[in-house]
């Protein structure tokens, strides 16, 4: 039977019942498996040379050694040559909490800065200028990392949040630079920090409040205004990213997820490239244009950079077979964490009510997409099934 739109690949994602054992729930949670692109070769065909065998066989480990055997031996080679080692005596602290930034970075929809900034500006009292430079920089090492694994093993990603969620993210990065940065002090963006990214951890929740709801692989029936949403998403996250050091990645994360309905075994690796993509550029913006980036940033990422190189492609790796579950468990721990760390410095009244109306509305606006995507759904569903006439 002939249909009017090509058929889209539909994921069901019943919640079934809990697993009987400890090994069946391990499996269920920690080894669901990867989805890979419809052009990766899964099967070695009969005709491969020896090289082509290895790399199909082997593709995992490739992805994941490879970037990180590279850029160990330039880091140490560096690092020998220009002194770097002596800066572990008073810059140990920040390789530590990159052990779990840098997992994050590669495993969620949160760049290694969600757990940078809050670490820097609300445990160590660092000036949030500093806090944001250092996330773009290891992201812009780490991250890369981690986008080879996803483009190595041909993971499933969306390509078209990539290319218009960049188109808009770059303009909005540099407008936040310029203009919008300036004009907040430093508790008004560990304010709007905290409160962003609890309203994405919202925005997960209502995502996965839905117990069985169907997901798509990529993002249906495309048409040019979701071009245009997506472009003006990366335009809001560019700025968001601006003062934080990421926020793109969440911006575009919640809307393929509650708006079009795409999964979020993609919507993850997605936005690994594009947090990658976009921390280069906020790095060669900040260290080549403005040129003023603080030496303290700089510091902290010639002593991070072993952990970031490693463990954000670890993190890519692991996440591609983890449970979406997981994946989001992880995101309300930090979040929670980053609100506490907020509250535990004491801010002014003023600052916490602006905060929680920020994730009040915050709440409504998502609770609005995710209900708007519902219909959509419906609608695609509706023409996807629908005969020539």
């Amino acid at each position: 039977m002939n249909f009017r739109y090509p058929m889209v690949a539909v994921i069901e994602n019943p919640e079934t019942a809990p697993p009987t054992s400890k090994k069946s729930f391990f499996r269920k949670y920690f080894l669901e498996g990867q989805h890979l692109d419809e052009s990766a070769t899964q099967t070695v065909p009969e005709d491969a040379d020896f090289i082509q065998r290895f790399l199909i066989l082997h593709r995992k480990y490739i992805a994941f050694l490879l970037p990180m055997i590279v850029m160990q031996t330039l880091w140490w080679l560096t690092a020998i040559r220009y002194g770097w080692l002596a800066l572990y005596r008073t810059r140990w602290q920040m390789p530590l909490i990159m052990v779990l930034g840098a997992l994050v970075a590669g495993m969620t929809s949160e760049g290694g800065g969600a757990v940078a900034f809050p670490f820097m500006t609300l445990g160590l009292h660092i000036e949030p200028i500093t806090a944001r430079d250092f996330s773009l920089l290891m992201q812009s090492v780490g991250m890369m990392c981690a986008l080879f694994v996803v483009v190595f093993m041909q993971v499933q990603i969306e390509q078209r949040a990539v290319l218009f969620g960049t188109l808009g993210s770059i303009p909005g990065l540099i407008f936040g630079f310029k203009f919008f940065d300036p004009l907040l002090d430093a508790a008004q963006k560990k304010m709007l920090f905290v409160s962003i990214w609890a309203s994405f951890a919202i925005a997960l929740f209502i995502l996965n409040s839905h117990k069985k709801r169907k997901t798509y692989l990529k993002i249906p029936d495309f048409k040019p205004w979701k071009a245009a949403v997506l472009t003006a998403t990366g335009f809001i996250g560019g700025i968001f990213t601006a003062f934080a050091g990421s926020g793109v990645d969440i911006c575009i994360f919640s809307m393929i997820t509650l708006l079009f309905r795409v999964t979020e075994k993609t919507a993850t690796p997605t936005t690994v490239v594009l947090m990658g993509m976009n921390s280069m550029v906020g790095a060669y913006y900040r260290l080549i244009w403005e040129g003023d980036v603080p030496k303290l940033a700089l510091e902290y990422l010639q002593v991070s950079i072993p952990v970031g190189v490693t463990l954000a492609p670890f993190g890519s790796f692991l996440g591609s077979h983890f449970h979406r579950q997981v994946l989001a468990c992880f995101v309300y721990v930090l979040e929670a964490l980053s609100l506490l760390g907020f509250l535990l410095t004491r801010p002014p009244l003023i600052l916490i009510g602006i905060g929680a109306s920020i994730i009040l509305a915050g709440f409504v606006f998502f609770s609005l997409i995710s209900a708007t995507g519902e219909r959509l759904m419906k609608k695609t569903e509706v023409r996807s099934i629908a005969p020539y006439c």
